[in-house]
């Protein structure tokens, strides 16, 4: 009942109004970004540092990047990702505390121009995330971590409110959907924002 039902309902919905729509996620999303996403999900929770997580993650979005998003793109796909960039500036930049502006840096660099056009930030309270999580590496750094987590979703939310729509996903399912899907819907019709 969380992100990977959400884009479902997305692509669904996308799909039925004529649009080719391509689901990924991150890390992941192409065969050597899946390879090192085993890296970084699997293992104790203080397997990797942050910068640690920060070079995996980069390597992986990179060849994401390359094998799947920039097609898609191109050739006029609506790609709906679970998990991209903002997802790194929250882990490693704020909660890992590497910093807004080097990670930024580093992504500008290497990845620019693709920047997520729309974030939803679906969020509900930290025990409720959780309870819905599956076990993995993450889920195991506990309550006080995703906490900081998703403090740092709402502080990007509050800096950029043109980019993102934070959605009370603490709500029935059907109500998060028709929500996310307005959201998504607005940004099609109007992609640039006042």
């Amino acid at each position: 009942m969380g992100k990977s039902t959400q884009i479902r309902a997305l692509a669904d919905a996308l799909g039925g109004d004529g649009l080719e729509v391509v689901t990924t996620r991150e890390p992941g999303g192409s065969v050597g970004a899946e390879a090192v996403r085993d890296l970084l999900v699997e293992g104790g929770a203080e397997r990797w540092s942050a910068a640690a997580e920060l070079f995996l993650l980069l390597a992986a979005r990179l060849d994401h990047l390359e094998r799947t998003i920039r097609p898609a793109i191109g050739r006029g796909a609506v790609v709906l990702c679970d998990r991209y960039w903002d997802s790194t500036r929250v882990y490693q930049a704020l909660v890992g505390e590497l910093g807004l502006a080097d990670v930024d840096a580093l992504h500008e660099r290497w990845l620019a121009p693709f920047r997520p056009a729309l974030t939803l930030v679906l969020d509900a309270p930290v025990e409720t995330g959780l309870a819905r999580a599956r076990p993995g590496r993450f889920e195991a750094k506990g309550a006080d971590f995703h906490e900081r987590v998703r403090v740092g979703y709402l502080r990007l939310a509050d800096a950029e409110p043109s980019r993102f729509r934070v959605i009370d996903a603490a709500r029935p399912v059907e109500a998060v959907t028709t929500d996310a899907l307005a959201a998504v819907r607005a940004h099609l019709a109007d992609p640039e924002p006042s």
